[in-house]
C-alpha cells in the first residue's frame, strides 16, 4: 500500500510543474493602417481578426506612432458609438470608438479618431484591456508625399513629433517630445536653420524637410 502511494506521489510531482507552467496565449496588440482602412487585431506573429475602419481626414489625420489604450468606456454614446477605447496620443484626445455613420467605414471621414462598425467595436472591446499596445501606420507626410505640409507654431501631430526626434537626435531640441510645436522647437528649428544656411523662419518648409533627410 505505501510502496503505492508512494508512485502516485512521484506521478504527481513529474506532471505538476507542466500544469503550473503552461504556455500561455501572449496578450493581444492593434495594428491600424492608415493606408488599408483596417484595423487588426493580432496575438503573437498571427492576425486572428481584422475590422474595416474609418480614419482621419487630410486635415486632421490620425495620429502616426505607437501608443496604448489608456481609457475604456461603454457609455459615451451619441456619434461615438457603444464603446470607446482612448490612446495615450500627448497633444491631443485621440480613440477608436464606434459611430453613428457606419456609411463613413473605409474612408478618410474623421477628425483623427478610428471609427468601427459597432457591432465591431463590441467585439474589439471584449478583447482587450487598459495597456493594450497601438500601433498606427501610414503616410507620415500625408496623403501627397510630394506637397507636406508647411508646419508652424502651434501646430500639432505626428509630423511635429518626428522633426522633434529629428532635431533631438542632432542636438538642437531638448524639449518634450509631444507633438506640440512650441516655443523651445521654434528656437531650436532657428538654430538649424542658422547652421546650415537656411532662411531663419522658425518654420518647417520643404528646404527643411529635405536637410532633415524627411524628404529625398
Amino acid at each position: 500500500m505505501k510502496s503505492w502511494v508512494f508512485l502516485c506521489i512521484i506521478i504527481t510531482a513529474l506532471f505538476q510543474p507542466f500544469h503550473i507552467q503552461g504556455i500561455q496565449a501572449p496578450p493581444p496588440r492593434i495594428q491600424i493602417d492608415l493606408w488599408e482602412h483596417r484595423l487588426y487585431v493580432i496575438q503573437g506573429s498571427e492576425v486572428i481578426v481584422s475590422y474595416p475602419v474609418a480614419v482621419g481626414k487630410d486635415q486632421c489625420p490620425t495620429p502616426i506612432g505607437e501608443w496604448k489604450v489608456v481609457h475604456m468606456s461603454s457609455d459615451w454614446g451619441g456619434g461615438f458609438g457603444p464603446r470607446w477605447m482612448g490612446l495615450n496620443v500627448p497633444w491631443g484626445q485621440y480613440g477608436i470608438h464606434g459611430t453613428n455613420r457606419p456609411y463613413s467605414i473605409g474612408r478618410n471621414a474623421s477628425h483623427g479618431y478610428v471609427r468601427m462598425k459597432n457591432s465591431d467595436v463590441k467585439d474589439l472591446y471584449r478583447m482587450i484591456s487598459i495597456g493594450t499596445p497601438v500601433k498606427i501606420v501610414g503616410p507620415i507626410m500625408g496623403r501627397d508625399e510630394y506637397r507636406p505640409k508647411r508646419l508652424v507654431r502651434g501646430d500639432r501631430g505626428s509630423l511635429v513629433l518626428l522633426i522633434q526626434n529629428r532635431l533631438h537626435a542632432a542636438k538642437y531640441y531638448q524639449g518634450t517630445q509631444d507633438g506640440i510645436y512650441g516655443f523651445d522647437l521654434e528656437q531650436a528649428i532657428k538654430r538649424y536653420q542658422k547652421d546650415h544656411q537656411l532662411e531663419r523662419t522658425g518654420q518647417i518648409r520643404m528646404e527643411e524637410y529635405i536637410r532633415l533627410g524627411l524628404i529625398e
